[in-house]
């Protein structure tokens, strides 16, 4: 089914992503999904990256439902979970080409609203939790990258990187749930899907175990530095302009 020069390429998106998502509890959709959809069949490569990154995260799971804070994730996850299928339908109607374009656009303006430097006080507005909810969950369940709209919003408050990093984990998991059974009722599964999810396990796995320990010795300015990349990085790669470097 994959060429070998791509199956080389998506294990290595998936030791960046999984890298970046045991690090800060977001950004692994953001590193592997535009990478993969400029390879494969955009749907393929969500329904795979849904599948590894909810069994695998699962460890990280139980530990951040420690320090996280359950009535900032709530809301926001809540929203997401109602817009998902949603999202998994536009998925499976609409152009990948336009879809891929819409969400560069958005993670581009949310990357600026993010180097701004606004941030919010206190608690995050109960009303601005369901929007960003909202926007989150319908991208999620177009192309797994649900994370610029959390992540702008979040990193804009005062929470601490250990709680940030918690609220991420559990948020993305609990999410994930709602949109693995859009994906189920739109037939995204494939025996396809699953060689994928074969392929790119182990190299995600090891990855996603040393990010987790590189994040005991990073300090709260890389983490924050490393959101700014991860939501560029969704933003740029995300182009179907790059296409020609990948195939």
């Amino acid at each position: 089914m994959f060429s070998d020069p791509h199956v080389l390429v998506l294990i290595a998106a998936a030791l960046m992503a999984g890298t970046v998502g045991g690090f800060a509890g977001f950004g692994g959709a953001l590193v592997f999904m535009p990478l993969a959809s400029a390879l494969i069949e955009p749907r393929m490569a969500a329904a795979a990256f849904l599948v590894v990154s909810g069994v695998l995260t699962l460890p990280l799971f139980v530990h951040a439902v420690r320090l996280c804070r359950w009535y900032q994730i709530l809301p926001t996850a809540l929203a997401a979970m109602a817009t998902a299928p949603l999202g998994a339908w536009i998925l499976g109607t609409a152009d990948p080409l336009a879809l891929r374009w819409a969400i560069s656009a958005l993670a581009l303006a949310l990357l600026g609203l993010l180097m701004s430097g606004w941030r919010y006080r206190g608690e995050p507005p109960v009303a601005a939790s369901l929007a960003v909810g909202c926007v989150s969950g319908l991208l999620g369940g177009i192309s797994q990258v649900a994370g610029p709209p959390v992540i702008v919003f979040w990193m804009s408050g005062p929470n601490p990187p250990h709680v940030l990093r918690a609220n991420f984990i559990v948020y993305f998991t609990v999410t994930g749930l709602s949109t693995f059974a859009a994906y189920l009722w739109n037939g995204f599964f494939s025996g396809a899907v699953a060689e994928l999810v074969v392929a790119v396990t182990p190299a995600y796995a090891l990855a996603l175990f040393v990010g987790a320990w590189l994040f005991r010795l990073a300090s709260a300015a890389f983490y924050r530095r490393l959101a700014f990349a991860a939501v560029a990085a969704a933003a740029i790669t995300s182009m179907p302009v790059f296409d020609g470097m990948l195939r």
